[in-house]
């Protein structure tokens, strides 16, 4: 069992290793594109309409997966009205720097939940959480549904969740999957949690070899 797991850690990988300094490299090269906030229309002219949208921070980065702050988190309402189904909290706690809301938050408009208590240092393992993480946005996506991914502010943690399942379940290279989610919002994951998608590249790069 070590040697196979050894022999399939030495596996030549076709350009090299992907490192974090590659990520973050791809990661500053992507220019964020300029685009509406998802749900609202755009030929609409009218001053209260303009206002509500001012406490909307949300994008959709991936057909049906949206990335936002905690206080979108928070507006039920335009949650209804994106028709969200499931909900990723990746900063659950109640803490600075946490969202404070649960399952129970969202109970009166039947939105499946999963919280998990992620602080936004280098040194959080959030890697232990990549296919729990990835199951769940995927079971959003194919069953028809939309899901919501958010944190604090919707940059890093939240940004590393969406990355995760691009990678996991859509089998993008992790710099194609950061391309596609920077395009569409301005992201920065902290250099830890790119250090763990390059090991989770090079894993799942090895991984594929074997089909």
């Amino acid at each position: 069992m070590e040697t196979n797991l050894r022999n399939n850690f030495e596996k030549y990988l076709s350009g090299g290793e992907t490192t974090q300094s590659q990520l973050t490299e791809v990661l500053y090269r992507t220019q964020t594109e300029n685009k509406m906030l998802p749900g609202f229309d755009p030929n609409r002219d009218d001053v209260e309409y303009y206002r509500i949208q001012q406490d909307i921070d949300c994008d959709e980065v991936y057909p049906r997966i949206y990335i936002g702050d905690a206080v979108t988190a928070k507006n039920k309402k335009y949650l209804k009205m994106l028709g969200i189904t499931h909900l990723l909290n990746a900063a659950e706690g109640k803490r600075f720097g946490f969202v404070n809301t649960n399952k129970n938050y969202y109970s009166d408009i039947t939105i499946k939940y999963l919280g998990l208590p992620l602080i936004d240092l280098c040194s959080t393992d959030i890697s232990k959480y990549f296919f729990t993480i990835a199951d769940f946005i995927d079971e959003a996506i194919s069953s028809g549904g939309k899901v919501f991914v958010h944190c604090m502010l919707g940059i890093s943690r939240s940004a590393t969740c969406v990355l995760a399942y691009l990678m996991i379940k859509k089998e993008m290279l992790a710099t194609d999957a950061i391309r596609t989610v920077r395009k569409n919002r301005f992201i920065q994951p902290n250099s830890g949690f790119l250090n763990q998608l390059a090991t989770l590249d090079n894993h799942l790069r090895r991984q594929r070899l074997q089909i």
